[in-house]
């Protein structure tokens, strides 16, 4: 499942979280008001910078030095990590309202449908609990019946040209940045028989390593978008060797309700079997991004 938890990932990868933990409070003072994902960025950064087999000799994380890599806030965190729907809708193009109000219009019509049916398996299963085990609601109030169903999606859409201009025709790996934490962790083993990439990149592998990234699933509508109404799918990590952070997947916009949802679950997982279905315009543009990224 894409959608990891940060805490999950500090402790399943215990070098890069044991680096994160010492370094962290320095680079927080010495770059104040930036907030916790731009200050795990630069911790990242220098994890990069170290020399081959570094992480290697980094000791077990102390987590009684401090837990402020997850517990400080963001100035995003408002719209990412802080709100109730299970993925994001990063609107990166402006040029056209009739399509993008299209495409808001069918996915609302997704998400109810998709409310509905996970409802009506919700009735199905009670129905099957015996009267006895059946808890008495008869004095609670009614009021919750007229509340409007839960949203899946959060749609991130400013209005002020300035906050469009940062997020227009952004990549995904700059999304997974804005909203997501990153973490390091183990590059995934290749196939027997399968040499290692010849270029080496943080988002495949770098010296048997791997930059991936925690937090909401994101779900990017771009200028294709106005004409396909189709979003980017974006992956936080490349699970099988040769995948890379950040691939994409372009999907209609009558499927990814229930994909969200099933994603979220855990009970699907996105990769086309290891087929290389992926966007490979978009993986480049990230992984050149990604090797740009000395000046963080």
């Amino acid at each position: 499942m894409w959608s990891t938890s940060m805490e999950e990932l500090s402790t399943g990868n215990q070098q890069f979280a044991s680096f994160l933990i010492q370094r962290y409070p320095e680079v927080k003072e010495r770059y104040p008001g930036e907030g916790r994902r731009r200050w795990k960025l630069r911790v990242a950064q220098q994890f990069w910078r170290q020399p081959p087999h570094f992480a290697s000799m980094i000791p077990p994380p102390d987590v009684s030095t401090g837990t402020a890599h997850v517990d400080d806030s963001d100035p995003l965190d408002c719209m990412s990590t802080e709100r109730p729907e299970l993925g994001l809708i990063v609107r990166t193009d402006f040029s056209d309202e009739d399509a993008w109000t299209s495409f808001c219009s069918r996915l609302e019509e997704g998400e109810r449908e998709s409310v509905e049916s996970i409802t009506e398996d919700q009735v199905a299963n009670d129905d099957l609990v015996p009267a006895e085990q059946t808890p008495d609601h008869t004095d609670e109030s009614d009021d919750d019946d007229d509340e409007s169903p839960p949203k899946i999606f959060y749609y991130i859409n400013p209005s002020s040209p300035e906050q469009r201009a940062s997020l227009l025709n952004i990549s995904n790996l700059t999304a997974l940045r804005l909203l997501n934490d990153v973490y390091v962790k183990p590059a995934p083993s290749p196939p027997q028989g399968t040499k290692r990439i010849k270029v080496p990149n943080r988002l495949v592998d770098f010296d048997g390593w791997q930059e991936i990234y925690a937090g909401k699933q994101i779900w990017v509508y771009d200028c294709k978008s106005n004409f396909d109404q189709c979003v980017r799918l974006v992956s936080q990590s490349g699970d099988m060797y040769g995948t890379a952070t950040g691939d994409s997947w372009r999907a209609r916009v009558s499927h990814i309700c229930e994909l969200q949802v099933h994603i979220y679950s855990g009970t699907i997982k996105i990769d086309f079997g290891g087929l290389d279905r992926w966007d490979g315009y978009e993986r480049q543009r990230n992984m050149a991004e990604a090797e740009r990224s000395q000046h963080i």
